[in-house]
């Protein structure tokens, strides 16, 4: 199979649907759901029945703006979400109105404004399809350009040219440590062996992160486009999606998707027609937070306990099984098939010099607009906040902002014109992690947002090794004690040099960043900490 081919069959796809004039699109993704979408969508499709044969209602994936849930789009065939009319907190008895408004003007009561910064500040490369196709849908996706990207690349492209783009594109891992993407593929293809893995990390465990989630849940297909194309880079044919339990609705259409693709021959043996073969497979997390790490999540998959193992060998020498192993995640891969299509070079003019491209963030806590947002890299943390975010809600004040989830710290007022890239965010004692942000207002405790943070990694922490199992209990205890009023200076002190040695001697990421939180919150909030001292 060559592009004229695939072309040709999306062609075929968008001439099989039955022609319509509009789309009542319907976001289904886990957040519109939980405030009621599916009877929303139930009611729409009752409410049009046959008297509108030129419309139809349309399951899709997550529009965004998760605060206003359930949100219904209403679309020419070919529109955008931007060109569309957006319906904000529908309920299943809108359907008639909003059926009956299609021959004429908006429901201007439920209507929600897309020129708010909210959706115009935006620039989406990861989610250009959520809120449009349906993610149960194949020939949807291969409809609106899907799986392109990997016809060419088997087609048109050597896998040194494919590593090449992914060099040239500047994309860094966006599960955190935003190390290299191109460098860590040419790695793992340069190892000998004739077996190689690659691995989607979805263990998206982060207190208020769900942009893993949104994706798989929004468009999994292009995610398994992303992976496939890795794996040809780096010579590999077997692949795991590693995904906790807990997301029931990104694994369901992940596996919806995997299916259908192999049912199409765009996963499976001789993937379009060439000597490139790809089998993947789930594995389903039990939740445990550590298991993100990726020596730990490797052992999870190999069916051993869950704990990291100290590094070197990296994975990308010996992983899975002692083979080169390529590990990136979900949002890594969602980049793969957008550089691929329009060049590295095209990536790299978006975002700033040393971190390149757009970022998925899961915005929460008392902020106006909670939801899913993607913005380019160099973006301000004002900006993000408080004009796409719409600012703090109830005529509040803003305090601070935590980023990275535990291994992140918070950000006080007086740095929020920062850029939000990986290496400003380090300078504040803090870090993009994979993208989750809690805002805070004036009323939060800062001792109790630390001991919130060190409750969690406590009991995370996989009690592998000592500095993490029993440092963070000891944090924990010290910042009860503080939350309580009941610490001492001499408490205080030995909170901050126990923040020092967990930080320097735990063995894996969980530990060594398991004080950032206390750290931040003790660097720019020290006053309420002085503040609880009262043990006498």
């Amino acid at each position: 199979m060559n592009l004229d081919d695939l072309a040709e069959l999306a062609e075929q796809f968008r001439a099989a649907d039955p022609v319509v004039e509009r789309e009542v699109r319907v976001c289904v993704a886990a957040s519109c759901q939980s405030s009621g979408a599916s009877p929303v969508f139930d009611a729409l499709v009752a409410s049009l029945g046959d008297g509108k044969p030129a419309c139809k209602v349309k399951g899709v994936g997550c529009m965004g703006l998760c605060s206003a849930g359930p949100l219904v789009s209403v679309a020419d065939k070919d529109g955008d979400l931007e060109g569309s009319v957006l319906y904000r907190d529908v309920a299943p008895e809108d359907a008639e109105d909003i059926v009956a408004s299609l021959d004429g003007p908006p429901l201007e009561r439920l209507r929600c404004a897309t020129d708010h910064p909210f959706f115009a500040r935006q620039q989406k490369i990861v989610l250009e399809h959520a809120g449009i196709i349906d993610p149960n849908s194949f020939k949807g996706y291969v409809a609106v350009g899907g799986y392109a990207a990997l016809i060419q690349a088997l087609s048109e492209m050597t896998p040194t040219d494919v590593l090449r783009e992914v060099t040239a594109s500047g994309l860094r891992g966006r599960g955190g440590g935003g190390y290299p993407t191109g460098l860590k593929w040419s790695t793992v293809a340069k190892m000998p062996g004739a077996q190689k893995y690659v691995i989607c990390n979805a263990d998206e465990g982060d207190p208020g992160a769900f942009m893993d989630r949104a994706i798989l849940e929004s468009d999994p297909h292009r995610v398994l486009e992303g992976m496939a194309i890795a794996a040809y880079a780096i010579g590999a044919s077997k692949a795991y999606v590693y995904i906790r339990a807990e997301y029931p609705l990104a694994v369901e259409r992940l596996q919806t998707a995997i299916r259908k693709a192999k049912r199409a021959g765009f996963l499976g043996n001789k993937i379009g027609d060439t000597q490139f073969s790809l089998e993947v497979e789930i594995r389903l997390g039990a939740g445990a937070f550590v298991c993100g790490e990726e020596t730990a999540l490797m052992a999870s998959i190999e069916g051993l306990r869950g704990q990291p193992r100290p590094r070197p060998p990296y994975p990308a020498e010996s992983g899975l099984w002692g083979h080169p192993t390529l590990i990136n995640n979900v949002e890594t891969f969602a980049n793969i098939a957008p550089i691929i299509r329009e060049g590295g070079e095209w990536f790299a003019s978006i975002g700033t010099e040393n971190s390149k491209g757009t970022k998925v963030f899961a915005l929460a806590g008392t902020i106006a607009n909670t939801g899913l947002i993607e913005v380019p890299m160099g973006t301000s943390l004002r900006d993000i906040i408080e004009s796409i975010g719409g600012g703090i809600p109830g005529g509040k004040s803003f305090k601070a902002v935590q980023t990275g989830g535990p291994s992140g710290g918070c950000i006080p007022e007086q740095h929020l014109d920062i850029a939000v890239d990986y290496d400003s965010l380090k300078t504040l004692g803090t870090m993009m992690g994979s993208g989750g942000m809690i805002v805070m207002d004036e009323s939060s405790c800062m001792v109790d947002v630390a001991r919130y943070f060190m409750e969690f990694c406590m009991t995370e922490s996989c009690g592998k090794c000592i500095p993490c199992r029993t440092g963070t209990q000891q944090m924990h205890a010290i910042l009860d004690k503080l939350a309580k009023a009941q610490a001492t200076s001499a408490d205080l002190a030995l909170l901050e040099e126990l923040c020092e040695v967990v930080q320097s001697t735990s063995l894996c990421g969980l530990g060594q960043t398991a004080p950032n939180p206390v750290l931040s919150t003790l660097r720019y909030f020290r006053d309420e900490y002085e503040m609880k001292l009262g043990g006498g």
